[in-house]
C-alpha cells in the first residue's frame, strides 16, 4: 500500500498487468480477511476482476478463484512484485499453448520480474494431495513431483540477470524500488524491465542497497518451516 508518485505500489503492478496482449483476465486474489478490503478497493477502482479466499492457503485461494472465473490456465504475479514484466508474462502464455506444461517457469530474470504458469489441473491435483494448509511458498510442490510437465522460458540476454533482486520485502527493497521510480518513472507510462536493468547497469552500486535482503528472506523462511 506503499505509494509512489501518486499511486500505490499495486496501483503501479495492475498497470503494468495490463500491459499484457495475451492473458484474458486480471483477478486480484486476496483473503476473506478484513484488512484486505482496501485491496479490493484498488481492484474496482482499477476496474479488474477480484477474489477473497483463504489467507493462509494460496494455492486454495488460486485454485477457487480459477473455478470461478473457468481458467484452465493461470498466471500468479505476487504482490510485492512490483516490477513483473508483461513481455514475460506474454511468453508464459506462448509457452503454454505450444507445451501445454503443467508449470512453467521463467529463468534467470531478476527475481520479482516474473509470473509463474500453473495449469489449472496440476492445481487441482496439488489441492488433494498436499498435507499443509499454509502454502505461502508453494513452488516444490509442483518442481519436486515428476508427474508434472514443467518448462522453462528463457528471457532475451540482456534481461538475465538474477543477481537483481526487484520484490519487496524489506525496507532495503523498498529503497531500491524508490530510486528506480525517481529515475526512470513518467506518469502513464509504466517502467520498463529494460529500462530498469540498463538503470542497474549503469549504477551498479544500487545492488548494494538490498544485497543482504534474499539471505534475510532465506533465514526467514528457514525459520517459519520448523
Amino acid at each position: 500500500m506503499k505509494v509512489v508518485k501518486g499511486k500505490t505500489l499495486t496501483e503501479h503492478l495492475i498497470e503494468r498487468l495490463k500491459l499484457s496482449t495475451k492473458v484474458s483476465q486480471i483477478v486480484l486474489c486476496t483473503s476473506t480477511n478484513p484488512d484486505d478490503d482496501i485491496l479490493v478497493d484498488i481492484a474496482k477502482k482499477n476496474k479488474i476482476d477480484f477474489f477473497r479466499g483463504s489467507e493462509d492457503d494460496k494455492l486454495d485461494r488460486y485454485l477457487n478463484a480459477a473455478s470461478k472465473f473457468s481458467t484452465d490456465f493461470i498466471l500468479v504475479v505476487d504482490g510485492d512484485d512490483v516490477f513483473c514484466d508483461p513481455k514475460l508474462i506474454d511468453m508464459c502464455v506462448d509457452e503454454f499453448d505450444i507445451t501445454g506444461a503443467d508449470y512453467i517457469i521463467v529463468k534467470d530474470a531478476p527475481l520479482g520480474a516474473t509470473p509463474f504458469g500453473i495449469k489449472r489441473e496440476a492445481l487441482e491435483k496439488v489441492c488433494k494431495t498436499k498435507t499443509q494448509t499454509n502454502t505461502e511458498v508453494w513452488g516444490s510442490l509442483f518442481t519436486e513431483r515428476n508427474e508434472f510437465k514443467k518448462s522453462f522460458v528463457i528471457p532475451e540476454k540482456k534481461l538475465q540477470r538474477p543477481e537483481i533482486r526487484l520484490t519487496l520485502d524489506y525496507k532495503q527493497d523498498y529503497e531500491l524500488i524508490q530510486k528506480i521510480f525517481d529515475a526512470l518513472y513518467q506518469e502513464n507510462r509504466p517502467i520498463t524491465l529494460e529500462a530498469i536493468v540498463d538503470f542497474i547497469t549503469d549504477n551498479p552500486e544500487l545492488l548494494e542497497i538490498n544485497k543482504d535482503a534474499q539471505l534475510l528472506y532465506e533465514q526467514h523462511l528457514k525459520e517459519s518451516q520448523k
